[in-house]
This record gives C-alpha cells, sequence and structure tokens, in this order.
C-alpha cells in the first residue's frame, strides 16, 4: 500500500479505535469535520505540517506511524508519542509516573 493511502486508513483506523467521531477528531485537533474526512478518503492527502503533529497528538501516535514512512509498529508510535506527552508534564508528575512504572514492574518479577 503507498504512503499516502496508508495515511488516511491509519487516521480513520485509529479514530475509529479511539471511538473518536469525525466532528470530535476535528475539534481536537482544530479542523472542521470535512477537512478530517478529505484526510482519509482523499488521495493524495496535503496537510501542514501543524495538522499533522496535531492529529498524531490526538490520535497517540507518530506523524511517521502515519504516513508509514518507517517500519514502526503502532505500539512503538505509541510508545513514542507518550513519552512525547510524558516529557512535557510537570516534574512532580513524571516522578509519580516513574514510581508507578517500579510498582507495576516489580509485581510481575
Amino acid at each position: 500500500m503507498p504512503p499516502k493511502a496508508k495515511f488516511g486508513s491509519r487516521i480513520k483506523e485509529l479514530r475509529t479505535e479511539k471511538k473518536m467521531t469525525l466532528d470530535q477528531l476535528a475539534a481536537a485537533t482544530e479542523s472542521s469535520k470535512s477537512y478530517i474526512w478529505e484526510l482519509e478518503n482523499k488521495n493524495p492527502p496535503r496537510p501542514s505540517a501543524e495538522k499533522l503533529s496535531a492529529i498524531a497528538k490526538a490520535l497517540g501516535v507518530t506523524v511517521d506511524y502515519l504516513f508509514g514512512a518507517d517500519e514502526q509498529t503502532k505500539a512503538e508510535a505509541e510508545d513514542v508519542a507518550f513519552f512525547r506527552e510524558y516529557s512535557e508534564m510537570p516534574e512532580q508528575t513524571r516522578i509519580q509516573l516513574r514510581a508507578i512504572a517500579k510498582t507495576l514492574t516489580a509485581k510481575k518479577e
């Protein structure tokens, strides 16, 4: 599947997995419903870098994953997106999350 076709199908797939409507994704990315529909269904898509970033953030993945530009799995894209969000959190929140992660890891061992 060429990257451009992958782009639209990945947006739609992620949006529906998250049970988001076109309206909800549009609102989360400050776009119109018709713009999101066009990205999902038209070829070739021509979103701005700002819109790409907003869509990837709203869907919890990376721009690279949306385009299929590399062999990044969905789980890897979600991890990268989570770390980006984590990096922007207040220090106290990051400390709490690290403590939670240690607790979860200790229970598995």
